[in-house]
Order: structure tokens, then C-alpha cells, then sequence
């Protein structure tokens, strides 16, 4: 069933985090047991980390390498239409000294010499544009200043673009690959923020409640946190769980009372049983 996102400042949750523990294991063996399992974690995030960068090292190469080439042809192009303006000044200049009848085709090359200006105008144009959009950008994140490069920049907005369309399932793809190829870039707590908003949207509410919880525990001081807990209360609410639901507001409440979210939280508050 496809809902809509909860509202695009108060609706997201990350989920409980659901701890086992093997109380039948002596504690020594199961501490060796962590310590192992840890260890392997640890290598395959570093493993994974060290092939992200190289693989946007490439991508970053390859357009650099691309960009090189074309304002290499583009350089040729411009000397091209250089020569052929050199040539009509000539014979533009020939044209001035001969007799009336000739007049008129002088004209039609002082024509196509502002023509070819005016292309070689365009192609410098088109050299700068090109250069512009794979320089890295600066952007603001709610408020916080931060540098992104052209790609990422790009393939946010194009996520974005998708969750205000109603796309959910779309958009979730979308944010999950951004996550994916950009592990270390500024707009990751956003990102996590709209992927529960979509995951909500999708009607998968307790993965969407597991988004917001992560995106508070992991940076709490990010500026989405607060609505990604009240978006916790209002999955705890759907799924009727008004007791858990309460305990997320009250942290809410407590944790960030200046913000908007904290006002919408005291009120829902008063409102449950």
C-alpha cells in the first residue's frame, strides 16, 4: 500500500535496534566469538570503503580524461574558424578595391565573418559551461555551508526530484544507490532522512523506522534529527504502539526543545492515551 511521505519536515524513523544475546555461552568464548566477528566487519567495511574510492577516483579520471579531450577538439575548432576569418579578411580586402559589382559579395563575407565570430563566441561559451559543471559546487544543507562535487550534487536533486513526484519505490532505489556511490559525501544525513520518507511512502514502515532511529544515533546533531524522531513516533503511532510512541516524543522534547518539531511533539503528547 503506498502512502505519502510524512510530511516533507516531520515524517521519517529509524526502527528499535533488536539486540540477542546467548546467555547459554560462557562469557570468555563469546567474547572471542565478538571479537572475531568485529575484526571481519571491520575488514569488509574498510575493503568496501577502499573500492567506493577507487571506483569515484575512476569515474573522476574518466571525466577529466573526457572533458581534456573535447576542449582539445574544441581548440582545433577554433583555430579552423580563426583561418577561414584570416582568409575572408583578405578577400574581403581585395573586395574593397575593385569595382561595384563586387560590392555586394564583399557584403555576404563581412556577413559570414560575424557568423563565424559569433560561433567561435558560442564554442568558448560552451568550453566554460563545461568546465563550470565539473568543478566542485558549494551548497547549503539547512542552514550548513558544505562543498559537493558536480556528480553527487546531480544525483541528489535527481532523487529528490523523483520522492516529490510521489515515485517512492522509484525514489528509494534512487537515495539507496546515491548512499552506495557516494558513502562520504555532506548530503548522507539527508539522504538517510528522505530514504525513510520514501520507505514510509512505500507503506514499509518498520524499515523506514530503523532509516530515522539510525540517522538520530549516528549524528544527533544533524539538522533533520528532531523530525526524524518525531517521523519515529508517527510509524510508533501507525503501528499502535502509543507507549513507544510517547517515549519517542519525550526524547524529542527533551533532547532539542528549541526546535519546530519539539512544538508538534508536545502536542502529540497531550493527544495520546
Amino acid at each position: 500500500m503506498t502512502r505519502r511521505p510524512l510530511s516533507i519536515r516531520a515524517a521519517r524513523a529509524p526502527a528499535a535496534l533488536l539486540l540477542a544475546l546467548t546467555a547459554a555461552w560462557p562469557v570468555g568464548a563469546q567474547a572471542g566469538l565478538f571479537d572475531d566477528e568485529e575484526a571481519r566487519k571491520a575488514i569488509v567495511e574498510l575493503r568496501g570503503r577502499f573500492e567506493r574510492a577507487q571506483q569515484e577516483s575512476s569515474e573522476r579520471d574518466a571525466r577529466q580524461r573526457e572533458l581534456a579531450e573535447q576542449v582539445e577538439t574544441l581548440k582545433r575548432s577554433l583555430l579552423d574558424l580563426n583561418a577561414q576569418i584570416e582568409s575572408l579578411r583578405a578577400d574581403l580586402a581585395k573586395l574593397r578595391g575593385q569595382d561595384e559589382q563586387q560590392v555586394q559579395s564583399g557584403k555576404d563575407l563581412a556577413r559570414e565573418i560575424a557568423e563565424l565570430q559569433r560561433k567561435l563566441k558560442d564554442q568558448f561559451a560552451a568550453i566554460d559551461e563545461r568546465m563550470r559543471r565539473l568543478e566542485p559546487q558549494r551548497v547549503s544543507l539547512d542552514g550548513r555551508d558544505a562543498v559537493v562535487e558536480a556528480p553527487e550534487k546531480k544525483a541528489y536533486d535527481e532523487a529528490i526530484g523523483i520522492l516529490r513526484k510521489g515515485e517512492f519505490a522509484n525514489a528509494a532505489a534512487a537515495l539507496t544507490s546515491f548512499q552506495k556511490r557516494f558513502p562520504s559525501s555532506p548530503y548522507q544525513g539527508h539522504v538517510q532522512y528522505w530514504l525513510g520518507n520514501a520507505l514510509y511512502g512505500k507503506g514499509e514502515v518498520k524499515e523506514a523506522m530503523t532509516i530515522f532511529r539510525t540517522l538520530v544515533t549516528s549524528t544527533p546533531d544533524h539538522p533533520r534529527a528532531s523530525e526524524a524522531l518525531l517521523a519515529l513516533a508517527n510509524c510508533q503511532i501507525e503501528l499502535k504502539d502509543p507507549k513507544s510512541a510517547r517515549r519517542t516524543l519525550e526524547e524529542l522534547v527533551r533532547n532539542y526543545p528549541q526546535s519546530e518539531a519539539a512544538q508538534a511533539a508536545a502536542e502529540r503528547i497531550r493527544q495520546l492515551k
